[in-house]
């Protein structure tokens, strides 16, 4: 029997393209999303659909000569909109949706594709200028400011003699006045770094065993909370950055899911708490984190360590037999997602009873 008091996941519409889906993102204040790709012949797919009458229709279909691994609304207004895309060549450009002839910003931002891109400081989302981050397979972590014409404002790579790894996943957080900004970033070898951008300083970095597929702060406008990793070898981690130790750094918990890679974690924008995780099986599983009853204590030496809290399994269902490559949650509309899959499909999703938890 189902059991009709938990969040159900509703798969609402789908769309097949002909080219395989890499990114997929609400266009903020609207029933609209933006699929970015590459068709088989190298080319990258800028496509925008709307929702209407339920029902996925496509608004505007583009081809552009590189492929498209990432985007993000991050950066930009809610005036504007600018969609900030990362490519196979690694390029860095931005977007005007109305008029996407020619980008209005481009750099070559890395030597390699450009794997993840976050933005921070737009869309009324996190206090300071607004910015980008890119993660490449050169192994560097860069900065970007639209503003400032082809020169990154940071960059962090390895140092000399170190080994340069993929770097798989980018994330901007702690931006909750107009000095402090942190970024997240994982690598193919299961570090995860993070770097505090107000001192220019590696502030923490652990080793988690896997490749880290995504990382992601529960809010990116607010004091360091948490922040979810997703590995190869179906686990993902949640650690809680309230609390710092000197040593062992911060605490956190480890789960296993999908019996697959955990490809990605996105929070509920509505409730910081609640965070959907996508496998390479297919499948979308939906959690609720809880706090423990004190989230920090003392250690023998008298040093505060954080504690970990814990993740129930609210509900979960398989979509597809390939991964998901992209998830991403309405900010306006509760409960309305949209996915794409390697099978080449685009998913709207509904998930039901998420104003209960």
């Amino acid at each position: 029997m189902l059991n009709m008091d938990k969040p159900q996941i509703i798969l609402h519409a789908q769309k097949s393209v002909n080219y395989t889906l890499y990114d997929t993102k609400w266009i903020p204040c609207s029933a609209k999303f933006v699929a970015l790709g590459n068709y088989s012949r190298g080319t990258g797919a800028i496509q925008i659909y709307e929702i209407s009458q339920g029902d996925v229709q496509i608004v505007r279909d583009v081809e552009k000569s590189k492929a498209f691994k990432c985007g993000t609304f991050g950066a930009s207004s809610l005036q504007n909109r600018y969609l900030a895309t990362g490519d196979f060549s690694g390029k860095l450009q931005i977007w005007d949706l109305e008029t996407l002839d020619l980008p209005l910003y481009s750099a070559q931002a890395h030597k390699e594709i450009i794997n993840c891109i976050d933005g921070v400081g737009g869309l009324g989302v996190g206090e300071g200028a607004p910015e980008l981050v890119t993660g490449s397979r050169d192994g560097t972590v860069k900065v970007w400011d639209a503003r400032q014409k082809n020169e990154p404002v940071a960059t962090m790579e390895p140092g000399e003699g170190e080994t340069h790894r993929d770097c798989w996943t980018v994330a901007f957080g702690d931006s909750y006045n107009t000095q402090e900004r942190c970024v997240a970033a994982g690598y193919d070898n299961g570090d995860i770094k993070l770097f505090d951008l107000r001192n220019m300083s590696l502030k923490w970095e652990t080793n988690v065993k896997n490749g880290v597929c995504c990382l992601e702060f529960d809010r990116k406008d607010i004091a360091m909370n948490k922040l979810v990793a997703t590995t190869l070898e179906s686990k993902f981690h949640v650690f809680d950055m309230r609390t710092q130790h000197p040593s062992k750094g911060f605490t956190s918990l480890t789960e296993k899911a999908h019996k697959s890679t955990v490809w990605l974690a996105r929070h509920l924008p509505q409730n910081r708490d609640v965070f959907m995780t996508l496998g390479g099986n297919g499948s979308l599983h939906l959690w609720k984190y809880s706090y423990p009853s004190s989230r920090s204590r003392k250690d023998t030496d008298g040093q505060e360590i954080g504690v970990a809290g814990t993740v129930d399994l609210l509900q979960n269902v398989t979509l597809s037999t390939q991964p998901i490559s992209s998830y991403d949650w309405s900010p306006d509309k509760m409960g309305l997602s949209v996915c794409t899959a390697f099978d080449q499909t685009i998913r709207v999703i509904i998930c039901t009873k998420l104003n209960t938890l």
